[in-house]
């Protein structure tokens, strides 16, 4: 008896022909595929913001971070995990990309490598995986032999498990704690999931990190105030931002970048006329969240 396909994979007739249509024919589609996949996440924000609210709690916990998938999903896993240091300053340390086949698959195709459960649950076991922790599993189908063998050892242990998939009855949905469905639909390349469904999974997973760092207190009136610099580009943002802030002009804001080593936050506290050691204080009580840390120096 054949298996089922499941909706990423079927053939919509809309599309028979496609190869002889002209260019433009093929792109008004391809873009309309594009439109509908953005589109679908907006449903899928009830349960965005849901996982958000969790991932915060146990990430504030001390928690660490972990991104996995295979193929396609795995890559966008991966690369929204890797630019929430530079964005954000998450800690290196404590965020963990996982994708089949390992660092190898990230440059070359490592098909084979998603049908080998063991590995996933081997890389989580590696990384000491415990009830402290976070693991965000993508997979257009929802049934990735080794995102899903991952998303049940996960979830046994305790971590928090939060799945991405673009099928409604997606097996990884079984065994987590929050499920994020995008219904992307069919695609215009019957089984290329990096198309609709892989523009569905960027956009929710950059709406679901985003959020995540700005309650942890990494975002302050809509600017990174978490980022690092590491770049002249970057050195004049930051000192654009501090600026911004406090209102004070470039030379100011600058000696209080270098004196604060290129934290914003403290060089924003330190601007604004407060000791060093007094910033450090009060982003140390505030726990990283500027806002509340301008509160306490303006209240002492």
């Amino acid at each position: 008896m054949a298996k089922e396909l499941q909706l990423t994979e079927k053939h919509s007739p809309r599309y028979s022909g496609l190869d002889t249509w002209p260019a433009h024919e093929t792109l008004e589609a391809l873009w309309a595929s594009q439109l509908k996949a953005v589109s679908c996440v907006q449903s899928a924000i009830p349960f965005i913001e849901k996982s958000a609210e969790q991932i915060v709690a146990r990430l504030s916990n001390d928690g660490r971070l972990f991104y996995l998938g295979a193929g396609s999903s795995g890559h966008l896993a991966i690369q929204d995990g890797l630019e929430l240091n530079p964005t954000y300053g998450w800690p290196l340390e404590k965020l963990i990309p996982l994708i089949a086949g390992g660092r190898e698959a990230v440059m070359s195709p490592m098909g084979g490598a998603e049908d080998h459960e063991h590995l996933s649950v081997e890389a989580l076991q590696e990384h000491n995986i415990t009830d402290k922790d976070v693991l965000i599993a993508v997979a257009a189908s929802g049934s990735t032999p080794y995102t899903l063998a991952a998303v049940k050892y996960a979830q046994q242990i305790g971590a928090l498990v939060v799945s991405v998939a673009n099928n409604e009855q997606a097996a990884i949905f079984k065994h987590s704690n929050h499920s994020i469905f995008l219904n992307s639909g069919s695609e215009v390349i019957a089984g290329s999931t990096r198309m609709a469904a892989g523009t569905a999974q960027k956009a929710a997973l950059n709406m679901l990190s985003t959020l995540v760092m700005t309650k942890l207190g990494h975002v302050h009136d809509g600017l990174m105030v978490s980022m690092v610099i590491n770049n002249d580009k970057l050195a004049q943002r930051g000192v654009a931002i501090v600026q911004e802030i406090t209102g004070e002009s470039e030379n100011k804001a600058s000696a209080a970048l270098d004196l604060a080593n290129k934290n914003i936050k403290l060089a924003v506290l330190i601007t604004m006329g407060h000791s060093k050691p007094e910033a450090m204080a009060a982003l140390e009580k505030s726990k990283g969240h500027l806002r509340q840390a301008m509160d306490l120096r303006n209240t002492n």
